[in-house]
């Protein structure tokens, strides 16, 4: 009993002050892999960055409305030049499709403007060291026009003006991402030589939440959490899901610009680390029509400027959801058949909304409801939030973030009551129904003026044209399905 009255109390760090240490230690020994943080003006911490890191070649980029990284590498004094007065990057980004054929319907560059140089400035905040590629830093760059005004058509400067908006609004909008993709043991090569047809998946069988697939497969899978963390993109999960070679993977939810960069971040991080162990990762939202389709969810709620406070929560209401998570809520429901093209932009994103396959087929809400397109998550002014289900992985993230927020903040501004919400099967119910198609989705975006009035003109006309081609150059096309169907009997 003498020896425990003289037992040394140990008071334990709170964990704030745990991360704020770990943080000043970051500092100290520079981070290896994690965002920089804002660069301070001029160029000196980022040359002492260069050198600690070893930098000697910089890669930089951006996304097309595709979600299609397009970026080079340049050296460190292009780079820093870039820094200082911009650079140029040939606007056919803007002008081409995901197989890089010439658009005939575009405006804002074509043969008619002679595909110039557009500009471009370097995110200096973005930077990160590519951990498979470790003398080289990566960062994200903005389309500009000549004068510094964002470029309209540019995904990551129409979500950057939708998250100001938000705060002009008064509020500051945290978001998540959760992404199902396959992995195949496969090549670009051998893709092509297959026709695409009778691919080989990492593993057999159906076998969601496998303890045992992912430590079968345990080099990859540490390779690709390692490997995401070390890039400034965490993970809070990772696990395999229904379907042979599908896994599933949360990011860590952040404030809406920073985690939307994270999310296009995390579809190159997988296939280029899947491509080092020979392996193909795919992130079509439809792989085969007896499997379910791969989803890209979005989970989303919006604090108070001081991020302080769930503006989604109120204690006082029987349900917890505050109105103005039911206005937000309103808003896209209102809004989503419009957008449909927006958040399904691709003809395969169509063959993933299918009755009974995770996936909604109409605009419906529910509280823990997962055959509903929004799902209400949680009833804590810390957890509550919506999970916006209809997005497919093939989304572009920066534009399903802007255009789910833009309709949420729309319903906000103009009170819109959410219908009637979904307590049983969403599949069941005789709410509006989705487009079937991107040609029928493309249509409504098209004459859709709120969606000109929450995103811009000039950013829906160069998507619609963009999407109007993809739906042209599918008309044209001779399937599989229709050689196998047709070709013997007709």
């Amino acid at each position: 009993m003498a020896s425990r009255s003289k037992a040394k109390v140990i008071t334990l760090p709170s964990p704030a002050s745990r991360r704020a240490r770990a943080k000043d230690k970051e500092k100290e020994r520079g981070d290896t892999g994690r965002p920089l943080g804002r660069v301070p003006s001029g160029t000196d911490v980022l040359l002492k960055w260069f050198e600690q890191k070893g930098v000697r070649q910089v890669k930089l980029g951006a996304v097309d409305l595709d979600g299609v990284w397009r970026g080079k590498y340049v050296s460190v004094e292009k780079f820093f030049s870039a820094c200082k007065s911009g650079m140029g990057f040939c606007d056919v980004v803007f002008g081409w499709d995901i197989a890089d054929e010439l658009l005939d319907n575009t405006k804002v560059t074509g043969w008619h403007t002679g595909y110039p140089d557009g500009m471009c400035r370097v995110d200096t905040s973005s930077a990160r060291i590519i951990p498979w590629e470790p003398d080289t830093a990566a960062f994200l760059l903005d389309f500009v026009h000549p004068d510094g005004s964002p470029f309209e058509p540019s995904p990551r400067q129409l979500l950057q003006k939708i998250g100001q908006r938000a705060r002009d609004m008064g509020y500051v909008p945290k978001f998540g991402a959760e992404y199902e993709f396959f992995i195949f043991k496969e090549t670009p090569q051998s893709l092509k030589d297959k026709g695409y047809t009778q691919l080989t998946p990492l593993t057999p069988g159906m076998f969601g939440y496998s303890w045992l697939r992912t430590s079968l497969n345990a080099p990859l899978v540490h390779a690709i959490i390692n490997g995401c963390r070390d890039f400034g993109v965490e993970l809070e999960g990772f696990h395999t899901e229904t379907g042979p070679g599908v896994f599933e993977a949360a990011i860590r939810y952040d404030t809406l610009e920073k985690i939307a960069d994270k999310a296009v971040l995390f579809k190159t991080a997988v296939k280029e680390i899947c491509a080092r162990h020979g392996l193909t990762a795919c992130f079509m939202a439809k792989v085969d029509p007896k499997l379910p389709g791969c989803s890209g969810h979005i989970h989303q709620s919006l604090w108070s400027t001081k991020e302080e406070e769930n503006v989604f929560h109120d204690s006082d209401a029987q349900d917890g959801m505050s109105q103005t998570m039911r206005h937000y809520i309103g808003g896209q429901m209102e809004l989503m058949p419009e957008l449909t093209a927006l958040y399904w932009p691709t003809i395969n994103s169509y063959k993933r909304s299918v009755e009974n396959t995770w996936a909604p087929v109409t605009a419906t809400w529910g509280r823990e409801n997962r055959t509903t397109a929004v799902r209400v998550i949680g009833d804590s002014p810390k957890s509550m939030r919506l999970e916006y289900r209809q997005t497919g992985a093939d989304m572009n993230a920066y534009l399903g973030m802007a255009a789910s927020l833009a309709a949420g903040l729309w319903g906000i501004e103009n009170e819109v009551e959410p219908p009637e919400m979904c307590a049983g099967n969403g599949y069941a119910s005789e709410a509006p129904p989705l487009p079937r198609t991107l040609k029928e989705a493309v249509a409504l975006l098209k004459r859709s003026e709120r969606a000109r009035q929450i995103l811009g003109e000039e950013f829906v006309d160069h998507f619609v044209r963009t999407r109007e081609w993809e739906a042209r150059q599918y008309e044209r096309a001779v399937t599989n399905w229709e050689l196998e169907r047709y070709m013997e009997l007709i």
